[in-house]
């Protein structure tokens, strides 16, 4: 009685459980089945090329949620048969990763080799990564590592001299519309949107793939009556993946990398782009605001010296007004960055004013430039055919003022765009001044 009950429960169990998420129903079973990553798998691509080569090295998967990066180590394993083993460096220690490396070991004797698969990899310490290295070399295992942050940041240099860093794309369009098919056809029935709502969903998911598959589940289990939901309606029955930012890590670089060269190359739209990406992911404005008031004097400088006054200006008003109002001083400032004339000058000059001054040593200034408060200074020199430059017709004396052992540098070159055409024409004057003197 006690063996017919038990297994009535568990047909029971077995008839109520309910199917495997979308998501995980559409993982690719073949590498032919992976999409969005044709410079890997494609022909001629890496991974192509390493499988036909019959030595799979271990790999760093670089790239953002939702690619493809488990299920590709997965089905490498497979190709290449190897034991495939799964960790994620949130939840293992180094005692878990010992009773692993003791496992692929034996395993080895067996001619059996084991493929390691560590999900956020860069989430490791130093000497936690350190453990794989001596594993690594002996070949117990070949690793296979993922992250979504910037290996060269993240991870020692010891472990990347013994991986191959590959990067994984986030999800274009195309890829994405193939996983919609894909849902649609493993559930018989296409989504209740419209063509305009599709192209938002793809839009909404930034990029990863088990997001889009997540919403179109909730979208693929809506009434068959359902009227098509437009982009608006969509938009409120999902909510919108949030911008993939970390604002610690490899995207906030990236950002303000962004936002910076587009400044420097003039493009106004860009510029303002970027900031607003950067905004609206939460990013801090003061850290905005100290960056552009670098720009100011790096990239503006004396081509429009005012610049470094308005970055200043609206640091004041986003101090005084704080958010949200105070975030429109910042646009102003990017607009006016961008706009502006552009000259590196300043930048120039102070690294080489720098190099000089370091190369130089401590070399005195001219003693016709040092002031005598006393006798004794007087008796050495000092001030002596000193020439005050106001009383002389052109209020230009053309002296020299760098140490007598130093020859006559030039650091500051003006560009010659906005104020510097002005200034360049005046330094000339006074350099022809200079040389008749």
């Amino acid at each position: 009685m006690d063996a017919i009950t038990t297994g009535m429960d568990t047909l029971f169990a077995n008839h109520l459980a309910p199917p495997p998420p979308l998501a995980e129903q559409l993982r690719p079973q073949s590498l032919d089945q992976v999409v969005g990553q044709p410079h890997l798998l494609g022909q001629g691509g890496t991974l192509t090329r390493l499988l036909a080569q019959g030595h799979l090295p271990s790999l760093i998967f670089w790239g953002p949620p939702g690619c493809g990066k488990t299920t590709l180590a997965r089905l490498l394993a497979s190709q290449a048969k190897l034991q495939f083993e799964q960790v994620s460096a949130v939840f293992t220690g180094v005692a878990e990763l010992k009773k692993i490396f003791e496992a692929a070991r034996a395993r080895r004797q067996d001619g059996i080799r084991t493929l390691l698969f560590v999900d956020e990899i860069h989430r490791f310490n130093r000497s936690q990564q350190d453990s794989f290295l001596p594993y690594m070399e002996d070949g117990t295992i070949t690793l296979l590592g993922a992250t979504t942050e910037n290996p060269s940041f993240e991870l020692n240099a010891a472990l990347l001299s013994r991986a191959q860093v590959l990067v994984l794309r986030r999800l274009d369009e195309a890829a994405l519309e193939q996983l919609l098919q894909s849902a649609e056809q493993t559930v018989g029935h296409p989504m209740p949107i419209t063509a305009d709502a599709r192209s938002w969903l793809c839009q909404a998911a930034d990029g990863d793939g088990r997001y889009l598959l997540n919403m179109a589940e909730q979208l693929l289990a809506m009434p068959a009556t359902q009227p098509p939901l437009d982009s608006a309606a969509l938009a409120s029955h999902l909510q919108q993946r949030a911008a993939q930012y970390d604002k610690g890590q490899d995207g906030h670089y990236n950002l303000i990398s962004a936002l910076h060269k587009s400044l420097r190359g003039s493009d106004v739209d860009a510029a303002l782009y970027w900031l607003a990406r950067m905004l609206t992911a939460g990013e801090q404005p003061i850290f905005l605001l100290r960056r552009l008031t670098r720009f100011a004097s790096e990239d503006v400088g004396m081509a429009d010296p005012t610049a470094l006054t308005q970055a200043i200006s609206a640091w004041q008003a986003y101090e005084r007004l704080g958010s949200p109002e105070g975030e429109l001083a910042i646009v102003q400032l990017v607009l006016y960055l961008a706009t502006a004339p552009k000259s590196n000058a300043v930048y120039v000059a102070q690294k080489a004013a720098m190099a000089a001054a370091n190369s130089s040593g401590s070399l005195p200034p001219p003693k016709h430039i040092l002031n005598a408060p006393t006798k004794l200074m007087k008796a050495e020199g000092y001030g002596a055919g000193y020439i005050y430059d106001h009383d002389t017709a052109a209020g230009f004396s053309g002296q020299n003022y760098f140490p007598d052992q130093l020859p006559r540098q030039s650091f500051y070159q003006p560009r010659g765009q906005g104020r510097e055409a002005q200034i360049l024409e005046r330094l000339k004057h006074w350099e022809k001044l200079r040389s008749k003197g």
